[in-house]
């Protein structure tokens, strides 16, 4: 009898305790009970990690572990507390105002697709959806400037177009006459007439173009950007869809590229890409010509998009003048 009683002691305490821990289980457990608010979450968290502290202009210190940003870090650029942010990242049931929303979509440098996914995953309004965070700084944007008559731009690892120069701007088509969202160059490739009318060996680049899509997609194949991206394509285009079908896959590669630019006739460039931080994202792409006769036709073409922009004529001879002296020296 006594071991009978001792046996339902044991396991009544045994279901006591079990049932402490389970509570407090539950008690620590971040409320999830919208699933938006865990995908908000670890968003926010792979979004934090990929970001070095240089990028931001903050020092990375000794004993950093943290891959990328600490919370910490992301709350004060954000100018929120690192409390409420940390919660943010837990999931937790907390409102999230469009202001503190923009501030860390900033803070994180997102583009304009991850803006997008960042204000429905918290479902708030985003009151400036063209903005994008790419990072790409004021000193960036003057070395494009410099690259001229060069064509230039800044790239990020999806062919999103940030940023470029003058002449970049009007190789393949007038870049300023296409909408934001769609100054990629896959999207252009596959779906614009004048830049795809651009391309000597079309058939041959758009193939390789969507091998190293894939190649990179490899990376961020969770990533919704990434496959709205995708979907945009395939939705648009049935020369993509039967590319993208084949699954190849290839990693680039120096080739000299070959456009028929509308004005000018032909040129033949050679690309140059630059990281534009300690890890691969943005990269600056530089094209410079594989002949003499495409060094005259960039310089043409360049002072014809300085000619639209109202450039005195003297400022124009000056600006080639210069690139001239710099060339010779090199």
């Amino acid at each position: 009898m006594t071991t009978m009683v001792s046996d339902a002691m044991a396991r009544s305490m045994a279901g006591v305790t079990a049932g402490s821990r389970s509570a407090g289980a539950e008690a620590r457990r971040p409320e999830t009970s919208d699933p938006r608010r865990g995908e908000l979450a670890a968003f926010l968290r792979s979004r934090r990690e990929r970001i070095t502290p240089e990028q931001v202009g903050l020092p990375r210190g000794r004993r950093r572990r943290t891959p990328g940003l600490r919370r910490e870090e992301v709350a004060q650029l954000s100018a929120v507390g690192v409390t409420w942010y940390t919660w943010l990242e837990q999931a937790r049931d907390i409102h999230v105002s469009a202001q503190v929303l923009d501030a860390i979509a900033r803070a994180l440098l997102l583009d304009r697709s991850e803006r997008a996914h960042l204000f429905a995953l918290a479902g708030t309004v985003d009151p400036s959806p063209a903005s994008e965070c790419t990072g790409v700084s004021e000193g960036l944007r003057r070395m494009l400037e410099q690259l001229e008559p060069f064509p230039a731009c800044v790239q990020n690892s999806r062919f999103d177009l940030l940023a470029y120069n003058r002449t970049y701007r009007h190789l393949m088509c007038d870049l300023e006459q296409v909408p934001p969202e769609d100054r990629n160059c896959m999207w252009l490739a596959f779906t614009h007439d004048e830049w795809r009318s651009s391309l000597v060996d079309r058939d041959e680049t758009i193939r390789l173009m969507a091998a190293k899509f894939r190649a990179v997609m490899a990376e961020h194949v969770a990533e919704p950007a990434w496959k709205a991206m995708v979907k945009r394509l395939e939705d648009a285009s049935p020369e993509f869809r039967e590319i993208w079908a084949r699954h190849e896959v290839v990693r680039p590669a120096d080739k000299v590229k070959v456009y028929r630019q509308s004005q000018v006739g032909i040129v033949r460039l050679t690309s140059t890409s630059l990281w534009t931080g300690p890890q691969q994202g943005p990269k600056l792409l530089a094209y410079t010509p594989a002949d003499a006769e495409t060094h005259e036709r960039l310089r043409r073409l360049h002072a014809m998009a300085l000619a639209k922009e109202g450039a005195p004529v003297g400022e124009e001879r000056a600006l080639v003048e210069q690139e001239a002296v710099s060339v010779a020296g090199v």
